[in-house]
């Protein structure tokens, strides 16, 4: 059985399972396909350094051999919070306001791809298997491939991607995807993304593509492209909810409440997640049911992120500014409408907010999946289960809309959609709320991320060499 080499940005060790949200899934089954097949996971450390050496810090934890290198300062600068952050993320959640178009951001992009790929490439062996991760890596694949290496190699983008008319505002657009193309396999977390970038390939490349199979043949070159919609650790959730911690979470946050229903959020703070957009929405909600501020009770979870980008210092701003206006109109002595929380918490603890929680609010104006909303119905009791209100626009939706009889989906831009679904989540009856929970939690448990690992390297591992 072939190794496994995974590259990432950063690597999250095995001791860093229980972090929240999507990375703490993903680092789980990725820790165990390593574990599974044998191999490496290689990234950035997160340390900087003044000069970059190329020096490879390798360590073993549980199994998994972990190898990483530091990077400069002007590199982090660069490729990390310019090209990376400033630059792809913004365009490729269509927020092509906020993105930033800087040659020495690229310059840096491409200069830490090439860091990588020498720093990788001496520890990668004949047979391996070789997984690159997310928007940070999309040229590495021909780095590697410049070098020499004639393995096969796989890509996963876990955003969005955009369509073509976006796209092309990228200065060098077609240089990047025709690295992309280097790849033998690109997989997207939903169909409109993978669409998106089939016919990117088909209009500005004028690649030969297969809608079918995902075959795309350009200048001699074989790369397949297909959707893997990432899942949730079922299982490990599930041991989660049982625990003491989470328990005493859940009794916490109930206590707490002065027996209104919880509405919950939990969401790094980054403007992809339309917080401010929901916050007006929970304010159009109380403008309309001013008598209702003694019924629901709404916890923020918004730990922050990415905190020397100047766009995320203004959303931290704006949302605690909107929030202390909501409470300052709506508040009584004994009751606050809104709780802003600016830090993390374990998925433990998560598990035990979740199931207290009667209404999950998960509504990003766009995003590649969104694990959250998985999480939350996984955390559910079966016999009284709470309400995901979610956005049609991130890409749980394409799963968890069961054709109407799942999540309550809603046009995140809307004050008045949000307002009108928190509404109809509050007066939801148990039977209502029961049918829409098996809808999904089936999908939720089965889909899970063990099964993506092992139909995105089975595919890999199938696809025929160079």
């Amino acid at each position: 059985m072939s190794r496994l080499v995974i590259i990432s940005n950063r690597v999250a060790v095995p001791k860093a399972r229980g972090a929240a949200g999507a990375q703490g899934g993903l680092a789980g089954a990725l820790n165990s396909a390593l574990k599974k097949h044998g191999g490496i996971w290689f990234g950035w450390s997160g340390s900087e350094v003044e000069e970059y050496t190329g020096q490879i810090d390798i360590q073993r934890a549980e199994g998994v051999t972990i190898a990483t290198i530091d990077l400069a300062r002007q590199d982090v600068d660069e490729y990390y919070n310019g090209y990376a952050n400033s630059t792809l993320w913004p365009l490729f959640h269509y927020r092509i306001d906020l993105t930033e178009f800087e040659n020495e951001f690229g310059k840096g992009y491409e200069r830490v791809n090439e860091q990588f790929a020498e720093a990788v490439s001496p520890l990668i062996e004949a047979d391996d298997l070789v997984w690159v991760h997310d928007y940070h890596l999309l040229p590495l694949g021909e780095r590697l491939r410049s070098r020499g290496l004639e393995n096969r190699i796989g890509f996963f983008l876990h955003t969005p991607w955009p369509p073509t008319r976006l796209f092309v505002s990228l200065p060098y657009h077609e240089r990047l995807v025709r690295t992309m193309l280097e790849y033998d396999l690109i997989g997207f977390q939903t169909d409109p993304w993978l669409d998106s970038f089939l016919h990117y390939c088909r209009k500005e490349l004028g690649a030969e593509v297969d809608e079918e199979t995902g075959r795309i043949e350009f200048e001699g070159r074989t790369t397949f492209a297909r959707a893997y919609p990432i899942g949730i650790d079922w299982d490990h959730l599930q041991a989660q909810i049982n625990t003491g911690e989470a328990r005493q979470a859940g009794q916490r946050l109930l206590a707490s409440t002065r027996h209104r229903t919880a509405m919950i959020g939990v969401d790094r703070l980054d403007y992809s997640k339309g917080l401010p957009e929901r916050i007006d929405g929970i304010g159009r909600f109380f403008d309309q049911n001013p008598e209702r501020v003694r019924d629901l009770v709404y916890i923020q979870i918004a730990p922050p992120s990415r905190e020397d980008v100047e766009s995320y210092q203004k959303i931290r701003a704006e949302l605690e500014q909107k929030t202390g206006a909501i409470n300052g109109a709506r508040s009584e002595v004994d009751i606050v409408p809104i709780r802003y929380v600016n830090r993390g918490h374990s998925l433990a603890e998560l598990c035990g907010f979740y199931r207290a929680a009667k209404i999950g609010l998960v509504t990003p104006l766009r995003d590649g999946m969104n694990l959250v909303a998985k999480e939350y119905v996984a955390a559910q009791d079966p016999d009284d289960p709470g309400v995901l209100i979610l956005s049609r626009f991130a890409g749980a939706a394409e799963q968890l809309d069961c054709d109407g009889e799942g999540a309550v989906l809603v046009n995140p831009h809307s004050r008045d959609d949000l307002a009108h679904a928190i509404r109809t989540a509050l007066d939801m009856p148990l039977d209502e709320r029961k049918r829409r929970y098996e809808a999904m939690v089936k999908t939720v448990r089965d889909d899970n991320v063990q099964q993506w690992t092992e139909r995105f390297t089975a595919d890999l591992a199938s696809i025929e060499t160079r």
